[in-house]
């Protein structure tokens, strides 16, 4: 039932993949590697004339002769990777040759098998016309900044008025404008453009004007088409008029006022109505600009005491990117007082304006810094807050949530092979070895309940690293008991086990050694696909004990060999990719290590291979030693 659902499901991708592909609207072509026709979408027969029918599984003669070697080196670059993208020409079917845009890419499986090409193309004119849009877009979006910088820079109200008016022109390529104050139940014209003077100051009601409509409908701009109800409104004395567009100005969140645009000439469209709603809001703004000034020096004195209490640093820079300000706060996140950074460029680096940037500084500690502009004095305010507690946290999560997988693979590996092996050979297998590997399970699935225990523990401390015990412990039992269901795993491999008599305890943490060497042995199996020998075998050195673990595997890089214990990292070698994982277990192993006050490092094994060399510190305290393991652990 499943694989039907699957059919199914692959049908309906299919299908929706062509009906996609057959409503594009550029022309989609795909070629398989003999270059015959496998896909011609019908916006292909649009440009090129050509039906489908005509010219599936036969090579399509689009490419004119003297521009096969270009095509040729086009295939040649995909087959090898990537993507090109050119202008050329092609044939229509009538011989017309069309200046065309293609971008082509190879056809592959999902295992990277080529399949084929497939190209899209469309008319390089469309990019001519849709790039002079943005051309004239772009242009006029310049000019309305330098025209709300004239507008905040003045303060006189009327002027600023009748700025906004002959601007709106400019702008919209109106004949006329006007701006209109909004005074309870009328209107009051009181900034015009093109409009004759004797008008202004006439008022109109509210209610049955344009702007008292477009309130109505709660949009911020309006177009009014017509010829007799224009020629209503006692402003629009402009011969020719036909259409008017009106955009609403509001200040602290109130109507204001509105901008009305006269058009007798041209027809306005989307881009118009644009201009004029975002110059109407700048409108907005430079009245409350005005009014504001009066209350400047009042609240110079409030935005200084905010400065001086704030908990976050602040500084202001001014145009040549000198520290200007800097407040308490400041100096004691960065260890840097007043006198000694005013006058120069800030201690740090800093975001683009409204861009957020985390660094951090020498001395350890994280910030989150954010700038933004004053446009009327071209000074550069910086606000900086200590994260350095929010890094811990978020570096310990990652930590947290890369060993929780990781760390439970090892005991359910066990438990998985002794299952497996009860369950294949019951009945072969005498009463003591049944009991023998019961046990075995009820001791991992112990050890497993003991993992999460302490995997919680670690997520509600929220530790930078794996919380261990520090306790004396045997590490040839915790060997032994690493290496007792290993045989079942694999009939390619020996597991050989050799550890003196005499081995003395260590000191550090059995649970997390058991993780540790779990991983070890795994990655041991694991890059030695074609079997051989594991050979484990310690022995004290100094004032440690040393663990190998051997393997006849492919091998670490000599350049990989510290990388390896890096988040992510498998090292560069092909033969080691191909194994899969994301790169995180000897992470967690040195990890582990570490923490127990230990180490991990990777060696090449003599002969071929791979040596993971594990060193724990010997216990100071009374000896303990248990019978050693010497020999050879087989699949049995």
């Amino acid at each position: 039932m499943e694989s039907d659902h699957r059919d199914e499901w692959d049908t309906e991708d299919d299908g929706l993949a062509k009906a996609v592909v057959a409503a594009a609207a550029n022309a989609i072509v795909a070629l398989d590697r003999d270059l015959s026709v496998l896909s011609w979408n019908p916006a292909a027969e649009r440009l090129f004339g050509w039906p489908a029918a005509e010219l599936l599984g036969r090579r399509a003669p689009l490419v004119p002769s003297e521009l096969m070697a270009e095509h040729n080196a086009v295939l040649e670059r995909v087959r090898n990777g990537g993507q090109v993208s050119l202008r050329t020409k092609r044939f229509r079917r009538d011989g017309q040759l069309l200046d065309v845009q293609v971008d082509t890419s190879a056809l592959r499986t999902e295992s990277g098998t080529l399949l084929g090409y497939v190209s899209v193309y469309h008319l390089t004119e469309e990019d001519e016309a849709a790039r002079s849009r943005v051309v004239r877009r772009a242009r006029l979006v310049r000019r309305l900044t330098d025209v709300v910088g004239d507008i905040n820079a003045e303060l006189d109200l009327p002027v600023v008025l009748d700025r906004i008016a002959a601007s709106l022109t400019e702008l919209t390529g109106a004949d006329a404008g006007g701006f209109v104050l909004i005074e309870k139940d009328r209107l009051r014209l009181v900034g015009s453009h093109q409009l004759p003077d004797s008008i202004r100051g006439a008022t109109a009601d509210l209610g049955s004007s344009l702007v008292g409509k477009l309130l109505r409908t709660g949009k911020p701009v309006m177009l009014e088409t017509g010829h007799d109800g224009l020629q209503d409104l006692i402003w629009a004395k402009l011969d020719g008029l036909h259409t008017i567009a009106v955009g609403i100005a509001a200040v602290g969140g109130r109507p204001y006022g509105a901008l009305y645009a006269l058009f007798a000439k041209r027809k306005p469209g989307h881009l118009e109505l644009e201009l004029l709603e975002l110059l109407a809001g700048h409108a907005g703004i430079a009245v409350a600009n005005a009014t504001a000034y009066q209350d400047a020096v009042r609240q110079r004195a409030h935005e200084r005491a905010v400065f001086d209490a704030s908990a976050d640093g602040i500084a202001v820079l001014d145009g040549t990117g000198c520290v200007i300000q800097w407040n308490p706060a400041a100096a004691e996140l960065t260890g840097f007082p007043a006198d000694e950074v005013i006058g120069g460029p800030p201690p740090f680096a800093l975001p683009l304006p409204g861009e957020k940037l985390t660094i951090q500084l020498p001395s350890g500690r994280w910030l989150d810094v954010l700038c933004a502009e004053i446009d009327e004095t071209g000074e550069i305010v910086v606000d900086f807050r200590d994260i350095t507690r929010a890094k811990e946290l978020e570096e310990a999560k990652d930590l947290f949530l890369a060993t929780t997988s990781h760390e439970l693979r090892t005991p359910i590996t066990v438990v998985r092979g002794f299952a497996s092996t009860l369950d294949a050979r019951w009945d072969k297998m005498s009463d003591t070895e049944r009991r023998s590997a019961v046990h075995t399970i009820a001791e991992r699935a112990k050890s497993l309940g003991q993992l999460i225990d302490h995997l919680l523990l670690g997520a509600r401390a929220g530790a930078a690293e794996p919380p261990v015990r520090s306790e004396r412990f045997d590490l040839a039992e915790r060997v032994h008991a690493a290496t007792l269901g290993l045989p079942v795993l694999s009939d390619r491999h020996r597991v050989e086990v050799t550890i003196p008599e005499d081995l003395p305890a260590v000191h550090g943490d059995a649970l997390a050694t058991d993780i540790l060497l779990g991983q070890l042995l795994e990655n041991a199996f694991k890059y030695s696909p074609d079997g051989g020998l594991i050979r484990v075998e310690a022995w004290p050195e100094d004032d440690s004990v040393v663990l190998v673990v051997d393997d006849e595997g492919i091998g670490i890089r000599p350049a990989d060999r510290e990388r390896v214990f890096e988040r992510f990292v498998q090292g560069d070698s092909g033969d080691r990719r191909r194994f899969g994982g994301v790169g995180l277990g000897l992470y967690i192993v040195r990890s582990l290590a570490r923490a127990q006050g230990g180490e991990v490092t990777a060696l090449a094994r003599p002969g071929g291979g791979t040596r993971m060399r594990f060193v724990l510190r010997v216990d100071a305290g009374e000896p303990h030693y248990r019978t050693g393991l010497t020999g050879a652990v087989t699949d049995g």
